[in-house]
């Protein structure tokens, strides 16, 4: 007997047809003699619809008042989940956000998981009682309710499985494991049987919408192993035990898959993209000590991650241009910011363009193979798509581009590291 938490995902959860696929799916793994425990999102295009209903009511809304309306999407199919498992005769109870609690520190919308008080909901469990958990919402200091940032839900099962010293956690998804690209942009993208969690860490934060990045370095801390597979499934599916999905494993269990022949080591593992994110353009900022950090300090403050940023080498003038890109739904925030400092910063002008994409490659053969990234500016030189801005980490290049052209990107750099399947074999 195993003890497992199960994470469904909004296209999982839409509609009472697919919420009784996943209940079936979920009843299977109790009737094999599993403790399970069950974390849901909202269903699929629930939280957009309720960020625009927050847009509408105010562009610059308090985000605590936020969390109250999107955090509604995940307490209306956790209790759906758990009255479909009792019409099958399964005994089953929904365990909000505030009841476990799930303890969060930090910003509305963006809340990190503290603790999780986990001990009536192991007691539970071992009773035979199949615990369903609204992904993505917890409980502030204060008593006011947190949401995790988009994907949170992937967090909060992570978090769960750690909490309750889970055997797996497996993670269902419109998808049947981590392929090499968007098999909806490129046909030939494969999928792979494992990938590291340092890769998966890289893939996620640069736009692959498999996991939330904030899961993979939760399930790297708390050593929780993750398997992400579909719970578009027949009635007749192989039991996840046995679904060869996708691990998330550690350096050392890739390495010993290497070794045994069970997989092959890729200088690239995966093309990653992400059309969330904006660019801010700051003109003629001042090119002396400080200039920068009255920047960036007011937006740390308001927890607005940035991510490119590029100085232009200053003017004979002592100016420079300063280029940086942020979440696409902090934007308005952002400007409203820097606008607010236009006299302590400087600058002349702010122009934005919310039109861009980020294309990254990623891969852990990277760390001892040069020529990566001269392979990828090529190739996109070769099909007259421009690059805007680039970063680099250890593992992953990334590239600014017009949004356009995401999808030529993409196709062009799967095929330039020799990733598209080969055949029906493939």
């Amino acid at each position: 007997m195993a003890r497992i938490v199960m994470k469904f995902g909004g296209t999982s959860m839409a509609g009472s047809e697919r919420i009784r696929r996943v209940a079936n799916i979920v009843r299977k793994q109790q009737a094999a003699g599993h403790e399970v425990a069950v974390v849901v999102s909202a269903m699929a295009g629930e939280t957009d619809r309720l960020v625009n209903f927050c847009r509408e009511a105010n562009a610059l809304y308090d985000p605590a008042e936020y969390d109250v309306v999107v955090s509604s999407g995940e307490q209306v199919t956790s209790g759906l989940l758990a009255l479909t498992l009792q019409s099958m005769g399964c005994k089953a109870r929904s365990w909000l956000g505030w009841q476990l609690p799930v303890r969060t520190v930090e910003a509305h919308a963006k809340a990190r998981i503290d603790s999780i008080d986990s001990d009536a909901l192991v007691a539970s469990m071992k009773a035979g009682e199949i615990a369903v958990i609204p992904g993505f919402q917890g409980l502030a200091a204060d008593g006011r309710v947190t949401t995790l940032g988009r994907g949170g839900s992937d967090t909060s099962a992570v978090a769960v499985a750690a909490a309750i010293d889970a055997d797996r956690c497996d993670i269902y998804t419109d998808v049947d494991g981590v392929y090499t690209t968007d098999p909806r942009i490129v046909a030939k993208a494969r999928k792979l049987k494992a990938v590291t969690y340092e890769e998966m860490l890289e893939l996620a934060s640069v736009g692959a919408k498999v996991l939330q990045t904030r899961s993979v370095g939760l399930a790297m801390k708390e050593g929780v192993r993750v398997q992400v597979l579909s719970s578009f499934l027949g009635d007749d599916a192989i039991p996840a035990d046995e679904l060869p999905g996708t691990m998330i494993v550690s350096d050392e269990e890739m390495d010993q898959l290497v070794e045994n022949g069970d997989m092959e080591r890729q200088l690239v593992t995966g093309i990653a993209h992400d059309k969330n994110e904006a660019k801010v353009i700051l003109t003629r900022v001042p090119d002396k000590p400080g200039a920068v950090a009255n920047i960036f300090e007011p937006l740390a403050q308001a927890a607005i991650n940035v991510d490119m940023i590029i100085q232009n080498v200053g003017r004979d003038k002592g100016e420079t241009d300063v280029t940086f890109t942020v979440p696409q739904a902090d934007l308005a925030r952002a400007q409203a910011l820097l606008e607010d400092k236009r006299e302590v910063i400087g600058y002349n002008r702010i122009i934005t363009d919310s039109k861009i994409a980020k294309i990254s490659v990623v891969g852990v053969g990277m760390k001892s193979h040069a020529g990566v990234a001269s392979t990828m500016f090529r190739a996109l030189s070769d099909r007259g798509i421009n690059i805007q801005a680039i970063s680099t980490s250890e593992i992953k290049v990334s590239v600014m581009i017009d949004e356009d052209e995401t999808e030529l990107a993409v196709r062009v750099l799967h095929t330039a590291y020799g990733l598209d399947a080969k055949g029906e074999a493939a």
